[in-house]
Order: structure tokens, then sequence, then C-alpha cells
């Protein structure tokens, strides 16, 4: 019988690891997952730091006051505009004819937010002033009769000694141009089609939208100021102020406008100051004075920001006794 076989060797023992622990001989070995006493930490948590906690705050704030300043301009739209006033000497205005109120109302965007509602606030606080005429200078409205002629119906209510008037601005010649006129006209508006009407003391004058050009119905101020007797005082009605080239040809002595919004809100007013002469309140153009009102509403978002809309009540100063 053959002896046993050998079997194989058990495999060494594992030397124990040095110890990290400078404990007392003998002491335990600390729990896995924890360090010994007084061992630094060889991946140390991270802690925020002040630079992120200041960056935390500041953009918190910013986003507070960006949310705030925006409530605030859609309040200010949907609220309605506030009344301006603004006195404008001209140099053949008669005595008899100082102290002339006219309320200018441009840009009132009738639209699928701003609608019935908003028009009856505007012409309420255009009845509280009691003006002698009121000039509605275009975009009045953002879509067609047929969607907005009930929104437009308050304007009926509108109350002024010399009546209430009517140009067409771009956004009219978007929306039926020729249909607006003929309902306004409905509501007790005159439209001034590069037309003239005589009042006790100036000529008042109106002209279509440039934009019109595209479809052949332009701005004439031949037909509308050509043939003026130009002793007597002259206010032109026209949507853009772009036009005052124009308006100083014909000398006339104030133009009153919209179309700019006073630039609604950033970077808006920047657009607008490259694009108009002026884009908000009045400026002098040789013998010819402008003022561009900020509007009575708002195009695209209903928000307005630095630039609250207004109506202004334009009051016409006699310089000679």
């Amino acid at each position: 019988m053959s002896p046993p076989r050998p079997g194989p060797a058990p495999p060494p023992a594992a030397a124990p690891s040095p110890s990290r622990h400078r404990g007392r001989p003998g002491a335990p070995a600390p729990p896995a997952g924890t360090l010994p006493p007084g061992d630094p930490d060889p991946k140390p948590r991270p802690t925020p730091s002040r630079r992120l906690f200041v960056s935390r705050i500041v953009g918190g704030t910013a986003a507070a006051v960006a949310l705030g300043t925006v409530g605030a301009g859609t309040y200010g739209v949907l609220r309605g505009p506030r009344l301006k006033h603004v006195t404008v000497p001209l140099a053949t205005l008669p005595r008899a004819a100082h102290g002339y109120r006219i309320a200018v109302v441009s840009d009132v965007h009738l639209g699928p937010i701003l609608g019935r509602g908003h028009t009856q606030r505007i012409v309420d606080t255009i009845n509280s002033a009691q003006p002698d005429l009121v000039a509605v200078v275009g975009d009045l409205v953002d879509g067609t009769v047929a969607e907005l002629g009930h929104a437009a119906e308050p304007l009926a209510q509108l109350r002024a000694r010399d009546g209430s008037y009517f140009v067409t601005g771009n956004h009219e010649y978007f929306s039926g141009a020729a249909q607006w006129v003929d309902h306004v006209r409905e509501l007790g508006l005159r439209p001034l089609e590069n037309a003239r009407v005589e009042k006790a003391g100036f000529d008042l004058a109106g002209v279509n939208d440039v934009a019109g050009e595209s479809y052949g119905q332009g701005p004439d101020f031949v037909r509308a100021l050509g043939d003026r007797d130009r002793s007597r005082a002259s206010v032109l009605l026209a949507h853009q102020p772009i036009v005052i080239e124009e308006a100083v040809e014909h000398g006339v002595d104030l133009q009153l406008s919209g179309h700019t919004h006073g630039g609604q809100l950033w970077p808006g007013n920047l657009v607008a100051g490259l694009a108009n002469p002026t884009v908000e309140g009045l400026e002098r153009y040789g013998d010819t004075q402008l003022y561009v009102s900020r509007g009575a509403g708002a195009w695209g978002p209903p928000v307005r920001v630095g630039a609250p809309s207004d109506i202004t009540i334009v009051q016409l100063a006699a310089k000679r006794s």
C-alpha cells in the first residue's frame, strides 16, 4: 500500500497591513469606514464657498426684481393709460384759440388681450378730461373688423366739443384699413384721409400712414396741406414721426404722432431711437414742433418697462396777444 500523497501546502498567511492607528499597543482597530482619532481626512467633504453663496443670493434677487418689473409693467398696461398734460405754444395761433385742448391717443392695439374693456377705460379717461377735440393717431387695432369691431364700439361714447378724428397707422393696413376707416366713421369718428378741416383758430389736417403706400393709399401732403392759408396755425395728425420732414416743408406748426410706444421696454427704446427722429415727448424741427405720444396700449407682450402708456392732453397756447 502506497503512502498517502502529501496535500497542497496551505497558502501563507497574509502579512498584517501596518495599522495607521497610533493608539496604545493592542487597542482594537477602528470600525470600518471611520478614521482613527487624529488622522487627517484624505478627501475632505466640500463646503459651499462664500462666493457661491453670494452668487446665489444675487441671482435670486435679480430674478425676483425681473419678475416684479415685468409684473408691474403688465399691470400698468392692463390698468389703462394715465393722462399726461403738455402745453405747446404756436406762433400763429390767435388769442381766441389760446388754451385749446386736444386729447391725443395712439397705439391702442386692440387684440386678443386688450379688448373692449381696454377701449372703455381709454374712453372714460378721455371724457374725464373734457377735451375740445379728440385725435386718434393710428394703430387702433391688431385684427379685422370682424374680429375686433365689438371691442372698438366704446369709441362711440367719446365726447368732445369739436368731435373726434382718426388717421391710420401701419397696423390698420395689416388688418383691413378700408374696413376700419368705415367702421370708425360709423362709431362717430371722422377719418382724415389726406384731408384737412378748419377749426376756429387753426387748420387740422391728417395724412395716411406710410405703410399705406404698399396699398396705393400712402400719405399725400399736397392734398392735405398744399392749398392752405399758411398764415393760419396748423396741426397735423400723422401716425409715424418719420414724416416730420414733409411737415416742415409744408409749414406745419405742430405734428402729433405715436408709433414708437416710447420704446415700450428695453431694448425697444434703442431700436425706436434708431428708426425715429423723436421717441417720445416734444421736440422742435425748424419752425415745426413734433409731439410723440407713448401710446395707450402695447404691441406683442402686454408689458411696458420705463415707458408707461399715456393719453396726452395737448394744450395750444398763443404767443401773440
